[in-house]
């Protein structure tokens, strides 16, 4: 098993990182043996990659940052960088490799702190590696301000520094910042592909690991999430029939209540065992016995950290709030092929039934009015709008189709 396995119907980006790695094999060979470096090489020290969610940006400029840390002996008889067993490509891609950092955020933005401490380590030598390699998982998510931090560092890279960015799109990145890297973008998975990933990787039953790929139109973690949780596609199910439940004002409102009390108890749920784990953390370090009064100058540093969790919380919200909306798009993106009788395949045919029954009482006109309505919503949540306000607006402009 290669580096480059988990990159599912990405042939063409792994062609191009898998010659990036041999180049950049090349440039350390080089470079270790006094030698100038290979000319027309296609490594670069700053990478941008982009895709839609579920295309597998993380994963794949995680498996470059293990072929550029492989160690493999083969590499000396002409084996590609990548081999996915020596001890360079297995700690990168478990994430304990000393000189890959792996840097995604649970809140909602990246500041200018965490981002000038990236750059403090930009400029360290490897230290076991062959390159000091910076996975910027959320790029879309840094600060004006971070990003104007994080420029100097692409800009002026230091020499065995390569910086891994993700992000959803280009127009998600500074412009100062994009055009400083070398751009990839992703495309959706093939359903196809998805399927067989969750058959071979995970064990799941064709049948369900084919229905979730279809449900989640090529979304490989949410497509696996959906295969293996009872829970994700019980939500799912309740979200599907919405609906059919914006007929009169009452239900518009309830519904939408409902879809937030989802969200906030997820929330919740992930949120609770991590915030007390972090908590009971914080106090021992600051010297609180347990049980015990924390000392003396403490009670910032714990409210920093209330804070943290707030806002950690309040992306987790938002997050499965999006889920729910993207599920719904997916619904009456369904129910418009069915009224222009398109040939594409359905997604959501679990509920064949309620998507003929949507179809035959609208038009695609209002269909379309429906669809606008969910990406309105999603835009609002964007602008921090009151949750609960801008999924009542969804549901009301649902009813009015």
């Amino acid at each position: 098993m290669t580096v480059w396995d988990d990159l599912v119907g990405q042939d063409r980006v792994q062609e191009q990182l898998a010659a990036a790695a041999r180049d950049a094999d090349a440039l350390v060979t080089a470079d270790g043996a006094g030698e100038p470096a290979p000319p027309g090489s296609k490594m670069t020290h700053a990478w941008l990659f982009t895709g839609p969610p579920g295309s597998g940006r993380s994963t794949a400029a995680r498996a470059f940052a293990a072929a550029l840390q492989c160690t493999s002996p083969d590499r000396a008889l002409g084996g590609a960088p990548g081999c996915g067993f020596c001890d360079g490509c297995h700690t990168s891609l478990i994430g304990t490799h000393a000189d890959v950092e792996v840097v995604r955020t649970d809140l909602l933005s990246i500041g200018v702190k965490e981002t000038r401490e990236l750059v403090r380590r930009a400029q360290l030598s490897p230290a076991v590696g062959r390159w000091q390699v910076i996975v910027l998982e959320d790029a879309d998510r840094l600060t004006e301000g971070a990003g104007n931090v994080l420029l100097k560092a692409v800009e002026e890279p230091a020499p065995r520094t390569v910086w891994l960015l993700c992000a959803p799109s280009l127009e998600d990145v500074l412009p100062t910042i994009r055009s400083r890297c070398r751009h990839l973008t992703l495309r959706t998975p093939p359903v196809d592909a998805v399927a067989d990933v969750l058959i071979r990787r995970d064990g799941i039953d064709p049948e369900r690991a084919a229905s979730a790929a279809r449900a989640t139109q090529g979304h490989i973690d949410r497509a696996r999430r959906l295969a293996t949780d009872e829970r994700a596609r019980s939500r799912r199910a309740a979200v599907l029939k919405l609906p059919l439940r914006v007929e009169e004002i009452g239900g518009c409102l309830k519904a939408a209540q409902e879809l937030i009390d989802t969200a906030t108890d997820d929330a919740k749920q992930v949120s609770e065992e991590v915030d007390a784990k972090e908590t009971e953390e914080m106090k021992a370090a600051l010297g609180a016995a347990a049980g015990g009064r924390l000392p003396r100058g403490t009670a910032g540093v714990m409210k920093e950290l209330e804070d943290r969790q707030k806002r950690r919380k309040t992306r987790t919200q938002r997050d499965s709030l999006d889920l729910a909306l993207t599920d719904l798009t997916g619904f009456y993106r369904d129910v418009l092929a069915i009224q222009l009788g398109s040939r594409i395949a359905l997604a959501n045919t679990d509920v064949e039934d309620a998507l003929d029954r949507v179809a035959r009482s609208s038009t695609p006109e209002r269909t379309l009015r429906r669809i606008e309505a969910v990406i309105a919503c999603r835009r609002a949540l964007d602008r921090n709008v009151a949750p609960l306000l801008a999924v009542e607006a969804m549901t009301m402009a649902l009813r009015a189709g």
